[in-house]
């Protein structure tokens, strides 16, 4: 028994924060890209609203690139709109989802990943509770057209915020792709401790069940000689 487990355990990696002191100051990555992707979605927002008329198009590199102002009640890309507080209670949650995450985060690809969806739905979530017609019924401000990007369907206007959304779920896939843990470990290493936890489960399973096994492991649970059997 203990030579058995003893193998499993020497094979378990140390934590990969224990080895990588620095990843510590990972989570600050997500604040930091959210931050940006906000403050960039929300600046921009406030000039079209100022500087652009609603419903007409400004050609800014020919068709290729437009301004286009809308105001959209419903979700990115100007989707099923007519559920805007829908889309505001699910954006809540999304946020919240994703600050709990952190608390476990030590990989800089999953950082940037929460980091660009974090700022994209808090800038459309801005929208929701702070723009006409009001809380928690706001309309998203949407301004970029790229008629080529969609091959003949219809047309969505999008804004940076939905650029942050769509761009993390890119890199989420790549993610996922790659096999990279949120917490930082190497994919060799991510296996090494998976086949380590299995070892060690069936090497408890079998001193449990196995007589062979358990009566070795425990020699002095065995009953001691009666004192006449001894003198015979």
């Amino acid at each position: 028994m203990n030579d058995v487990t003893g193998s499993a355990d020497d094979h378990v990696t140390p934590d990969a924060t224990a080895t990588r002191p620095w990843r510590r100051w990972v989570p600050a990555i997500v604040f930091a890209v959210a931050l940006v992707v906000l403050a960039a979605d929300q600046s921009v927002k406030n000039w079209v609203v100022s500087h652009l008329d609603e419903g007409v198009t400004v050609q800014v590199i020919g068709d290729v690139l437009r301004w286009h102002f809308v105001r959209n009640p419903g979700a990115a890309f100007s989707m099923a709109s007519g559920s805007t507080w829908i889309f505001t209670i699910l954006a809540a949650v999304v946020v919240v989802v994703i600050l709990w995450q952190i608390r476990r985060l030590r990989s800089v690809p999953w950082a940037l990943f929460l980091g660009l969806l974090l700022g994209g739905v808090l800038g459309n979530l801005t929208d929701r509770l702070t723009r006409e017609p009001g809380f928690p019924e706001g309309h998203v401000i949407d301004f970029i057209s790229t008629p080529w990007m969609w091959l003949g369907f219809n047309e969505a206007i999008y804004n940076i915020a939905d650029i942050g959304i769509v761009s993390g779920m890119i890199l989420f896939i790549l993610i996922t792709l790659l096999g990279l843990p949120i917490d930082g470990r190497s994919r060799a290493q991510a296996k090494a401790d998976e086949a380590a936890a299995e070892a060690a489960k069936h090497a408890t399973a079998v001193a449990g069940t196995d007589p062979a096994v358990s009566g070795s492991a425990r020699p002095n649970d065995e009953s001691p000689e009666e004192p006449g059997n001894a003198a015979s």
